[in-house]
């Protein structure tokens, strides 16, 4: 980091005898990805995004993070029956209905 400026954090890269300054940090390697969608989409998007304070980009990098992970609860399910729980962690199934151990009712207006 070489410095702050409106409360940004601003950051350099030495690329052969220019230096440039980028006002956004990705920690992590991303990939581009670019596909089409209808203009009214298009200007929803912006609308929203607009609306959020974020850029098109998170904007849709947190709509296809959510609808990948839907997609991926769905066959939940199916892995569930594929390899049920095994008789250790259907144990703590067991545990949770106990329910409380005495009845507690009379000590209520103990405090008093």
């Amino acid at each position: 980091m070489i410095g702050v400026w409106a409360g940004l954090e601003l950051h350099s890269i030495a690329r052969h005898d220019t230096l440039v300054v980028r006002m956004t940090v990705y920690r992590t390697r991303m990939t581009m990805l670019s596909f089409r969608v209808d203009d009214e989409d298009a200007a929803a998007i912006q609308r929203w995004a607009d609306e959020l304070g974020v850029d098109r980009s998170a904007l849709l990098r947190d709509a296809v993070r959510r609808h990948l992970n839907r997609l991926g609860s769905e066959q939940d399910a199916d892995r569930w029956e594929a390899v049920p729980p095994t008789e250790g962690e259907s144990a703590l199934a067991t545990i949770a209905d106990w329910g409380p151990a005495e009845d507690w009712e009379d000590w209520a207006d103990a405090a008093r």
